[in-house]
């Protein structure tokens, strides 16, 4: 009877949206203003509606990506069928030169209980039916990538918890506990065709078989999802791979493409139009460096057959899948905040200064005195129930990240909360100066572990919720001077 209420419970509490699960509540464009008590009623006033416009595509972006003879292509897809929506014509194009190819997963998908429950007719509850399905939707990627050409033995799958992965970023590293998944109730990879089953549910654990792939494989170009996905899975990736990629060292340096997949009201128009472009999101068109990778007649059609062989999610979401069968495939990351470690921060209205957070208005990055000083401005007074987020993860040469400070500041109407992972620091430890819709933060270098690198993000919750998703930029502090030891930046790690 418990089993019972548990799975009925889970199934009410689960949000539709998402692969693998629910992605996080968002708010509709970068601005969107926290949610605040409402107003006395009014009477409601019946306005004409305007006629709806149908969607014009715009025009993507004009650089090509361009595989060489000598090219290496690693494709690091969060769950089943990323690799295939976002690379699919990309893949066919290595296949037909010999290029070496590797495919890795993140996640078996098996926290999709809604395209389970389509799927078997019936509520997909227990700890081994959901492991279960993992395991069919692991045959369906092999299955998938058949159709486009390549092999079992070019895939491989790590295993780590179906939407999980980015609470493992956020807080489990070093001393703390292995995160426990959702729905599997696993705190290890639980697949003996996994590449390494077993393997803890801890943020060093994943970097480590991330280093392992890429030391193996050598790759030369890697695609991977995008740090401003709205799937916590899909920003995660990227991050792990920053740091894989760091503690590899200078002299490994292949170029990174970051490709999107869950936006609101993206693609557009979305349904299946193989015969039109795949524009850059709205939200993102000025924010990131656009490029695109034409697909053809034939390659689309492929693209289509090897998507139905995911049944599991071809059923349930067969049109939002087809959407992304176009005349190109789209990659585009977010600029680096280059900032100078001992000077003064940039002019005001430096496009390397400021970068637009969703959920707030923007965020103005600098170093001043040996702090990070980060202001957010958003658009009304945070209220009781309302707040905001900051996260700021250090990295230096040398350091193993999981013993690097990753703090976050919790900010609400009145006060604000440090912590280190589940450890909560002094309130002192930073300094805050807020006005009513602005707050500005110094932030010691000190306190993060004198770091080279910052991983930096912010986003607005309503009582414990987000409202938006985190988006996460990379902020350069540059080279220390005063310790030659340390490696030198390399152009091409990171584009």
């Amino acid at each position: 009877m418990k089993k019972i209420i548990f799975g009925a419970i889970m199934l009410l509490a689960a949000p539709i949206l998402g692969e693998g699960g629910p992605v996080e509540a968002v708010a509709d464009g970068l601005s969107t203003p926290p949610i605040v008590a409402s107003p006395a009623p009014r009477k409601k006033v019946r306005r004409p509606r305007r006629p709806r416009r149908a969607a014009v595509p715009v025009a993507v972006a004009t650089t090509t990506v361009v595989l060489r003879d000598d090219d290496r292509l690693l494709v690091l897809a969060p769950h089943p069928d990323d690799d295939i929506l976002c690379c699919g014509g990309l893949i066919q194009e290595a296949v037909d030169r010999g290029l070496p190819l590797r495919v890795v997963y993140f996640t078996y998908g098996d926290n999709y209980e809604w395209a389970f429950m389509a799927y078997k007719k019936h509520p997909v509850i227990r700890r081994k039916a959901m492991q279960n399905m993992g395991l069919l939707r692991h045959d369906e990627a092999v299955a998938g990538m058949g159709v486009l050409g390549v092999s079992s033995g070019s895939l491989s799958f790590l295993g780590y918890p179906d939407y999980g992965t980015l609470k493992i970023w956020n807080s489990r590293w070093d001393g703390r506990p292995p995160y426990r998944s959702m729905l599997t109730r696993v705190s290890k990879v639980p697949y003996v065709n996994a590449y390494r089953p077993g393997a803890a549910y801890k943020g060093e654990e994943i970097v480590k078989d991330l280093k392992s792939l890429l030391r193996e494989f050598r790759p030369t170009k890697i695609f991977v999802s995008h740090p401003g996905d709205q799937h916590p899975d899909h920003r995660a990736l990227p991050l792990f791979l920053h740091v894989a990629l760091w503690d590899l060292g200078p002299d490994f340096a292949p170029a990174v493409y970051p490709y999107l997949v869950h936006l609101r009201r993206w693609p557009s128009p979305p349904g299946h139009r193989p015969d039109q472009p795949l524009a850059p999101p709205a939200a993102f068109r000025a924010l990131a460096q656009w490029e695109t990778f034409p697909v053809d007649a034939g390659r689309r059609e492929a693209k289509r057959r090897a998507l139905e062989r995911h049944r599991t999610q071809f059923a349930y979401d067969r049109n939002y899948l087809l959407s992304f069968i176009r005349t190109n495939e789209l990659f585009g990351d977010f600029p680096i905040l280059d900032l100078d470690r001992k000077g003064l921060p940039p002019p005001e209205d430096s496009d390397q200064e400021r970068a637009k957070f969703v959920g707030v208005e923007t965020k103005t990055v600098s170093v001043q005195n040996g702090k990070l000083v980060v202001t957010v401005s958003y658009q009304r007074p945070l209220g009781n129930r309302t707040g905001v987020q900051v996260f700021a993860f250090g990295y230096r040469p040398g350091v193993p990240f999981e013993r690097m400070p990753k703090l976050r500041i919790d900010f609400g109407a009145l006060r604000h909360r440090v912590f280190d992972q589940g450890r909560e620091l002094p309130w002192k430890s930073i300094e805050v100066d807020r006005e009513p819709r602005r707050i500005t933060l110094w932030i010691p270098l000190e306190l993060m572990g004198e770091p080279d690198r910052i991983l930096l993000s912010s986003r607005s919750l309503f009582v414990s919720l987000p409202l938006d998703w985190a988006t996460w930029h990379l902020v350069e502090l540059g080279r220390r001077t005063s310790e030659p030891s340390e490696r030198k930046e390399s152009d091409g790690q990171n584009r």
